[in-house]
């Protein structure tokens, strides 16, 4: 049985009806759609035969046509066809419309709302809360743009992913392919180990007094300074606590080589610092980390950059 859709989809002026699969008629104007559509321009465009010799169905006087999408889908993508004081646009950034939307829109010629669907698919906020999702849509919509920054987002998460339901959308050759990626790209982080970034940024150690703990207000310093000479600067000793960061920061890049790693690590180090008794060390911590995680985060993110998603598109 056919319902109706909601407004403003249920104009009385409307001079033509929608059908979805599920049966809800959205009555619609021909003018907005074939503004939004060169399809829809071309469809309503098209002489009409008279009534008697065509089989086109009619209802309250207006012509049915029937569409293969569901009333949600339908309803997503007409709100983009509308004008904003009818109808405001969907919010596609829970991206469980996305895909159905998208397919629409390239089926309909609608390429302002594939580009919306692809901004959603972008979107940092989406992208830092659920990458692979975001990956899984793109891949399948064969959105190479998306595909490849959605991926560079996973990097944030561990080697292997947390599943979800847009899993099936992408084959085994895609999920190994970006797990390929995701590996080749922890490994080429690994190559900041030698510190030579460190060195030819600051030079010398008067540019990091405080990796030494030594100089003017250090003399209190209790933190003590390591003997193991992998964490050695132009010879000399490094404070305690950042040869334990560094440690810990290069492990964690292993399952997770993005920029963002290197800040929450040096974030906890900070806290760490701080809650030790060590005030020579503590009061300074945060601005020095800040500066340190930063430039960290920027070779991590330059090494990332060369690295290539292996996907043909």
């Amino acid at each position: 049985m056919e319902t109706c859709a909601t407004t403003p989809f249920d104009h009385a002026k409307a001079d033509i009806i929608l059908r979805s699969v599920d049966g809800v008629e959205f009555r619609v104007f021909t003018l907005f759609l074939s503004l939004a559509s060169p399809f829809f321009e071309t469809l309503f465009g098209l002489p009409q035969a008279p009534d008697a010799t065509t089989n086109q169905e009619m209802k309250d006087g207006l012509a049915v046509i029937a569409v293969s999408e569901d009333s949600k889908t339908l309803d997503s993508f007409l709100r983009f066809c509308y004008p904003s004081t009818l109808a405001e646009d969907p919010s596609l950034e829970n991206l469980t419309d996305a895909l159905s939307v998208l397919a629409a829109a390239r089926k309909y010629s609608l390429d302002l709302i594939e580009r919306k669907v692809c901004q959603a698919l972008v979107n940092p906020k989406v992208l830092e809360t659920e990458p692979l999702r975001c990956f899984a849509i793109s891949r399948n919509a064969r959105l190479k743009h998306e595909t490849i920054i959605a991926a560079r987002h996973t990097l944030r998460q561990p080697l292997i992913p947390a599943w979800c339901a847009e899993i099936d959308l992408i084959t085994a050759s895609d999920l190994l392919a970006l797990l390929t990626y995701h590996k080749k790209c922890s490994i080429a982080v690994q190559t900041l180990w030698n510190f030579k970034w460190i060195t030819d940024h600051y030079r010398s150690e008067n540019g990091c007094k405080w990796i030494f703990a030594s100089g003017n207000g250090y003399n209190g310093c209790r933190c003590g300074r390591v003997e193991d000479r992998r964490f050695f600067l132009w010879g000399d000793r490094t404070v305690t606590w950042w040869t334990t960061y560094i440690q810990e920061v290069f492990e964690l890049l292993k399952d997770s080589p993005s920029g963002d790693t290197v800040r929450i690590a040096a974030d906890m180090t900070v806290q760490k610092v701080r809650g030790a008794s060590c005030t020579a060390c503590s009061g300074r911590v945060g601005e020095n980390m800040a500066e340190f995680s930063n430039l960290l985060a920027q070779k991590v993110e330059e090494i990332v950059e060369e690295i290539e998603l292996e996907m043909d598109f």
